[in-house]
C-alpha cells in the first residue's frame, strides 16, 4: 500500500513537471483502437476564452498539436494479452501523434478499461485542533478514513475525498480557511487488478517513454462526455467500448461508482460473423454501414450483400435482410444494458435525484440504441459526445474518442486524490469492506 502511494505520488510529480515543461501526450488503450493525442500548455489559459468552448474544456489553457490512432492489437476485454503486440500499436500511434505534431513527448498518461474495478466508500474524521481547517487537517483526516482490505494483488487506481463535512455543514467542496471544530470526509476508492497496471507501465517503458499517470477509461469518459449540471446533480456515463463497456457514476462533480461488464462492440460483430458465415472483418463492415436494433416494415425489403473472396460463387453471392442482421445484434446488445441495468442497481443508482444515463463509447453510435436503452436502463437517457477541446481533428470529435477526450481533461485539470496530501502512510488499518453503494444513500 506505502508502495503504490508513492509511486502514484512520483507520477502525478513527474505529470506536473512535463505539464511545466509544455508538453504530455495522453493514450488511450483500448480493445479495438489506440489513440494517441499529444497536448501542448501555454501556462497562460489564453485558450480559455476563445469562443465556443465551456470553462471545463479550456481553463487550463492546453492545445491539441498531434493525434494518431491505429487498430489496437493484443488487448483483449480491455486488459493487455499480447506484450509484443500492444507494445507494437503503442509506438504505432505514439509515433504518429509526435510526428504530426513535431515535437518529441517524453512523458504520457494512459488510460484502460477492463481490470476488474471496484468501488468502496470510505469515511472517516478528526478534531480540528486550531479551529481553522489547515492543509495538515485535510492530511490528518484523509489518513483516518477506514481503509478496507482491499486483496490481494489489487491496486489503488484513484483515491478522491469526494465531500468534506465541518460540524453540522455536509457538502463542503473545500474546506481549507473555515473555521470549526469537527472535520469529517467521504473519500471514494477504485482499486483494480494490479497485473492490468504494470503491463500498461511495462509496455509504456518498452516504448521508451515514461508513464505519469493511469486512469480508468470510464471515469474520464464521464468527464468528457456528462455536462456540467449532470456532474453536479448525479448521472451515469456508460462507456460502450470494443471489448467492455465501463460505467461510472457522478455525483457533485465527483466519481462515487465506477464498474465494467466485459462485453462490448466486438461481441456484437462476433456474432455477426458466426450467424452470417462470414469473416470478422467483413461483419465489422456491415455492422458499421447497416446495423441497428429495431427493425421496422421495410427492413425486410432492405437487402444486404454480404460479399466474400471464398471462390463458392454461391456462398459469395448471398444477401440477407437488414431484418435478419438485426435479429442477430439485438439480443447481446439487450445482455450488455441489462448487464449494466444490474451494476446501476447494485450501486443504488436508482437513489439520486437525478437518474440522467449518458452513453458514449464507439458501440453507442449502433442506430436505435438510445431508444432500446431509455427501455432498459429507465427513461433519462441520451447519446453523448465528449466537449470540444482546442485543436483536437475533426476525426477524434466523434463518441467513439470520449475517453481520450476526457483524458485531456484529466491531465489539464486533476481533481485532488489522496497522495496529493502529505498522508502519515504508517497508517493503513486494513478494516471490513464498506460499498460505496450504501454510503452515498446514506450520504446525499
Amino acid at each position: 500500500m506505502i508502495e503504490l502511494y508513492e509511486t502514484q505520488r512520483a507520477m502525478r510529480a513527474m505529470r506536473k513537471a512535463a505539464i511545466q515543461r509544455g508538453v504530455v501526450a495522453v493514450l488511450d488503450v483500448g480493445t479495438s483502437k489506440i489513440s494517441c493525442l499529444v497536448l501542448r500548455f501555454d501556462g497562460t489559459g489564453r485558450f480559455a476564452a476563445a469562443e465556443g468552448v465551456g470553462r471545463m474544456a479550456g481553463q487550463a489553457g492546453f492545445r491539441v498539436i498531434g493525434a494518431a490512432t491505429t487498430r489496437s492489437r493484443g488487448v483483449r476485454l480491455g486488459e493487455i494479452e499480447a506484450m509484443a503486440e500492444t507494445e507494437r500499436a503503442i509506438r504505432t500511434a505514439v509515433q504518429a501523434a509526435q510526428k504530426m505534431a513535431q515535437i518529441r513527448v517524453d512523458h504520457i498518461i494512459a488510460c484502460f478499461s477492463g481490470a476488474r474495478p471496484r468501488s468502496y466508500g470510505l469515511a472517516g474524521g478528526v478534531d480540528v485542533t486550531g479551529q481553522t481547517v489547515t492543509e495538515h487537517d485535510i492530511s490528518r483526516v484523509l489518513s483516518a478514513c477506514e481503509v478496507p482490505d482491499i486483496g490481494e494483488a489489487r491496486e489503488v487506481l484513484h483515491a478522491q475525498p469526494v465531500n468534506f463535512a465541518l460540524d453540522h455543514r455536509s457538502g463542503l467542496i473545500d474546506p481549507r480557511g473555515q473555521i470549526g471544530n469537527r472535520l469529517a470526509t467521504d473519500m471514494h476508492m477504485l482499486t483494480v487488478d494490479a497485473l492490468a497496471v504494470q503491463h500498461l507501465a511495462h509496455c509504456v517503458k518498452r516504448c521508451d517513454m515514461e508513464l505519469a499517470g493511469v486512469a480508468n477509461s470510464a471515469y474520464v469518459s464521464g468527464k468528457a462526455a456528462l455536462v456540467e449540471d449532470e456532474q453536479e446533480l448525479g448521472a451515469a456515463c456508460i462507456d460502450l467500448g470494443g471489448g467492455s463497456a465501463g460505467l461510472s457514476i457522478f455525483m457533485k462533480k465527483h466519481m462515487i461508482y465506477a464498474d465494467c461488464v466485459r462485453i462490448g462492440g466486438d461481441h456484437v460483430t462476433g456474432d455477426i460473423s458466426m450467424g452470417l458465415q462470414v469473416p470478422q472483418a467483413t461483419a465489422e463492415r456491415i455492422k458499421t454501414f447497416y446495423g441497428g436494433v429495431v427493425a421496422t416494415g421495410m427492413d425486410d425489403r432492405e437487402m444486404i450483400e454480404t460479399g466474400g473472396d471464398t471462390g463458392d460463387y454461391e456462398h459469395d453471392r448471398r444477401k440477407v435482410s437488414r431484418a435478419e442482421l438485426i435479429g442477430i445484434m439485438r439480443p447481446r446488445v439487450e445482455e450488455i444494458l441489462e448487464e449494466v441495468r444490474a451494476r446501476l442497481d447494485a450501486a443504488g443508482f436508482d437513489h439520486l435525484p437525478s437518474q440522467q444515463i449518458v452513453l458514449t463509447g464507439g458501440g453507442s453510435q449502433i442506430p436505435g440504441l438510445d431508444g432500446l436503452a431509455s427501455r432498459i436502463l429507465g427513461q433519462r437517457v441520451r447519446l453523448g459526445r465528449p466537449l470540444r477541446v482546442h485543436g483536437l481533428p475533426q476525426a477524434a470529435t466523434g463518441p467513439a474518442f470520449a475517453s481520450a477526450v476526457g483524458m485531456c481533461l484529466f491531465a489539464a485539470n486533476p481533481q485532488d486524490e489522496w497522495w496529493d496530501f502529505e498522508i502519515p502512510v504508517d497508517r493503513y488499518p486494513a478494516r471490513s469492506l464498506r460499498r460505496a453503494v450504501k454510503w452515498f444513500k446514506e450520504n446525499w
